[in-house]
């Protein structure tokens, strides 16, 4: 069961990846290039407040799965 959750820390490393990706080419730029001035808010929350949040939250919960931190002393 320990190597399921290390082998699922490198699942959440690439979906932070996944998500980091979606999140700048596929909602913030076509915003930021929106000709609609109420378009920039959702931009900037996208490019600089979620996507940080969850790449990095993401990412420190892989990072920890593989070194070990959550495995069960069987």
């Amino acid at each position: 069961m320990n190597k399921l959750r290390k082998y699922l820390g490198l699942v959440w490393i690439l979906l932070a990846l996944a998500a980091g990706y979606y999140l700048i080419v596929n909602q913030a730029i076509p915003k930021f290039m929106s000709p609609k001035p109420e378009d920039r808010i959702p931009a900037i929350i996208y490019a600089f407040i979620l996507t940080p949040i969850i790449v990095g939250g993401l990412s420190i919960f892989g990072y920890y799965a593989i070194k070990g931190e959550y495995d069960l002393d069987e």
